[in-house]
């Protein structure tokens, strides 16, 4: 009996052991559906790092700001003052998504040489802010509209700003402080700009274009004595709207170029400013240069205050003539290079008698722009030649 006892014993041990068996899961094994989700998503995560990666770069632009834009870039949009110039004059304009209204009103008008070259491509893009200087003028909403993949900006850097935290948009600065072909900013600027648009070959061409004409311009008047150049004034030129005969120039591009002996030069300005009139009179320049288009304003000075004009020794030979404005939102760098021809045709004929202005000029547009205007320039009163006061 007790032995019977101890069987049923062993047997309910058994059948107990198994049942504890049997309820009990097996270890765990990991899961390979779960593990594959997993790994799906660090792949995805990783493709996503990598394709960042690959879809972006950062570049610095001339505020020294690193932004981060698109490896690729199809379409760009432009705000301030001379960013769509550099743009035009690159041969990029099938990237514009938009434009500012300023530069669609130039049909006519060559006072601007990109809006009145590109005016027929300009006239149906969108608008995407007012335009006119280098503060915001943006709508935000028609740039975003617009989704251009960059916007390439001359505005001071508190606008820049505002419009790549308004817009989400990368906004990068090819704002340039030249008011010169002569200075290396620009250069800095454009090769900035080329970069950006796919066009450094083009870049590079126009750049050396420049070079060439520089070393041509400098190198006809390079060996006259200081004491042998005639004493320059320009006057009535436009910078920051028009001005009177007292507007001029220090540090004056086209004659940097031709190595003149600018009087305005002895002040120690370095660009545009107003000069006191007798201070004119103690420099009683050689030759005077002056813009056409604000001569109603040199006019009525005239009419006002004959004997100063008179007492100067150019107006009493003759010795004054144009210098059609190369100012016009920023600096036309096709009428900055004409002028500089012009004034050496002016000051040292048999060094640039060679150079027909028409020629030259229509040479630079196409250069710059493929469009050869400068009879369209003079129609429009941008002209070279004599100038007669009170006419």
């Amino acid at each position: 009996m007790k032995r019977m006892w101890s069987v049923l014993l062993i047997i309910m041990m058994l059948f107990a052991t198994t049942a504890c068996g049997a309820s009990k899961p097996a270890a765990s094994e990991p899961d390979a559906s779960s593990e594959t989700v997993e790994e799906k998503a660090e792949d995805t995560a990783a493709e996503a790092d990598t394709d960042t990666e690959a879809d972006t770069r950062v570049i610095v632009d001339m505020l020294g700001r690193e932004v981060e834009i698109p490896t690729e870039i199809n379409s760009i949009i432009c705000t301030g003052s001379n960013a769509l110039r550099m743009v035009t004059y690159l041969q990029a304009t099938d990237l514009m998504a938009g434009v500012e209204e300023t530069d669609k009103g130039y049909e006519v008008s060559t006072k601007r040489d990109y809006a009145h070259a590109y005016y027929e491509t300009f006239k149906d893009l969108p608008v995407i802010g007012k335009g006119g200087g280098t503060a915001y003028t943006a709508y935000p909403e028609e740039v975003l509209k617009a989704a251009p993949d960059v916007i390439l900006s001359c505005y001071v850097q508190e606008a820049v700003e505002q419009l790549q935290n308004e817009t989400g948009i990368p906004v990068v600065s090819i704002r340039n402080a030249s008011a010169n072909f002569i200075d290396e900013d620009f250069y800095a600027a454009l090769r900035l700009t080329a970069e950006l648009t796919g066009t450094e070959k083009r870049c590079e061409e126009l750049l050396s274009y420049i070079d060439e004409c520089k070393a041509d311009l400098s190198q006809r008047s390079a060996d006259i004595p200081e004491e042998e150049k005639p004493g320059v004034y320009t006057g009535a030129v436009t910078f920051s709207g028009a001005h009177g005969f007292a507007g001029t120039y220090a540090n004056f591009g086209p004659f940097m170029a031709i190595n003149a002996k600018n009087v305005a030069d002895e002040t120690g300005e370095k660009a545009a400013f107003e000069v006191d009139l007798e201070k004119v009179i103690v420099w009683d320049p050689d030759v005077i240069f002056l813009d056409p288009g604000n001569m109603s304003l040199v006019n009525e000075e005239y009419a006002s205050n004959p004997d100063f004009f008179h007492s100067l020794t150019a107006v009493q030979n003759g010795e004054i003539y144009t210098m059609p404005s190369f100012n016009n939102y920023s600096t036309n760098i096709t009428y900055c290079l004409m002028d500089a021809y012009y004034a050496g045709k002016v000051l040292y004929p048999e060094r640039f008698e060679d150079i027909d202005m028409k020629t030259k000029g229509n040479e630079i547009l196409d250069q710059f722009l493929g469009a050869p205007y400068f009879d369209e320039m003079e129609a429009d009163g941008l002209y070279y030649g004599k100038l007669t006061l009170g006419e």
